[in-house]
This record gives C-alpha cells, structure tokens and sequence, in this order.
C-alpha cells in the first residue's frame, strides 16, 4: 500500500514538475520573441507538433522557436507521413476561431435568402481586385455563397503623421452612411460618398486581419479558416468550397490577384 502511495505520489510531483517546466519554457520563448522588437505582439505560445519547438503567433506571423529561445525558424511543418501541412493547419484553426467571435453588427453581409455556404473577405474600397470582386455579388448569391465584408483599409488607419489615411476615412464613410449596403456598392464603383462618422468597427477589422495574417486585398476566408489570398470568379469560388466541404486540398492554381 505504501509503496503504492509513494509511486502515485513521485508520478504527480513528475507531472507537475514537466507543467511548471512547460511554463518556464513558454515564458522564455515569449521573452525571446518579444526581444526582437517592443511593437511585436505575441498572441500565443503553444508546443509545436515537433519536440523541442514551440509554435508562436505574433503580430500577424507564426513561426518556430526553440526551447530555449535561442533559435527562431520561419516556415511551414509537414507531418511527411500523414503529408499534411500543419503549420496551414494551426493557421486555420486560429482563423476559425478568430472569426467566430466577430460579431454580426461588425459585418456588412450580402447573403442569399438560405446561404449554403458562407465567406468572409477582407476588403478595401479603393483596391481594383475588390471590386472586381464585388461586381459579382449577386452571382455569388445566386450560387448560395454568402459574402460577409470587414473593412481592411491597404493603407492602414493612420498615416505616420498620425492622420487618418485615404482609405480608412472612405470605408468608414461607408460603415457610417443612412444606406450602408447602396454607399458601399457606389465606393465600389468607384463614386465619391462624401463624409461621414460615427462608431465603427474599421480599425478593429484592420487589427484583426494583421493578427490573421493577410497582406493584401482581397483576402478571403471560409468558415474553416482555409485562406484565398486573392480574387476569384464566383465559379472558382463555389468549386474551392465545393473541394473543401468533400474534405479535398484547396487548388486555386488559376485565382486572380490581390492589392
């Protein structure tokens, strides 16, 4: 009974030794990271699916850093046997949960009476691919895609003047007119809609894509975090959902550009 007693005991202290083990080696990993500049905004620390390695979000990036922290790597993990890309992977589980949080009145959606499918792209007024894009909305509706927008101004929000930039000014003029949906397809047109404000979400959705990591416009994003970084036809649009929701590798070989 004793002896017992004492392997259940060795076998705890074990377990929370390796915890305030893990602990220390997160801490230091973050430390190291965040030593590389004081504007880096490190999200999370999280072991790798490699032993040793610790797989870091940060400021839009996600990259492998060593136990020790001595050691950064910038690039993806490939599990060979399974020949899956988990860094893709850790990627869309991060976007996943990330858009999920966003709230309905932070979005200004055109959508079908029953969407099957739904998309949220990042997009900019004055990008020529967005719209593009959107020239095609109603196309996209008629195949069941729902098309919810957050505002992702080029150009950033602030100039380094500290001004507010071009593009943000007119994509909150947008989200802050009596007709959201009519001003956004006239800016999309390339009208002027004047000026206005009020309470928006601009600059959180600026923030949000710089923690998901787009780079461009548009950027598309499905419900699973799987990423087109660029525009596509609505038919190349519908077959990539169709190729996700079958559980098959996304292929855009033939997707358009981005701004």
């Amino acid at each position: 009974m004793l002896k017992t007693t004492l392997f259940t005991f060795a076998a705890s202290m074990a377990l929370v030794a390796s915890a305030h083990a893990a602990d220390g080696n997160e801490k230091t990993v973050r430390d190291a990271v965040q030593s590389l500049g004081h504007d880096i905004q490190v999200d999370s620390v999280e072991p790798s699916p490699m032993p040793g390695v610790y797989q870091v979000m940060a400021s839009g990036r996600l990259v492998y850093v060593s136990a020790d922290g001595k050691f950064m790597m910038n690039g993806d993990i490939i599990d060979i046997g399974k020949k899956q890309n988990l860094t893709e992977a850790a990627w869309a589980s991060t976007r996943r949960a990330a858009l999920a949080k966003v709230d309905d009145s932070h979005k200004l959606v055109f959508a079908p009476a029953k969407p099957k499918y739904t998309v949220t792209v990042f997009t900019d007024v004055d990008c020529a691919y967005c719209r593009e894009l959107h020239k095609h909305i109603d196309e996209f509706n008629k195949q069941g895609i729902a098309v919810q927008y957050l505002f992702w101004p080029r150009t950033g929000v602030k100039t380094t003047a500290g001004n507010d930039t071009p593009s943000y000014t007119r994509a909150v003029s947008v989200w802050c007119a009596a007709d959201r949906k009519a001003t956004f397809n006239a800016a999309m047109k390339g009208s002027d809609v004047g000026k206005a404000s009020c309470t928006n979400p601009v600059a959180d959705d600026f923030a949000l894509g710089e923690r998901l990591g787009v780079s461009g416009t548009p950027t598309i994003m499905f419900e699973d975090g799987t990423t087109i970084p660029s525009y596509v036809t609505p038919d190349q649009l519908l077959a990539a959902l169709r190729q996700r929701e079958a559980g098959k590798p996304l292929d855009v070989s033939t997707a358009g550009g981005s701004d």
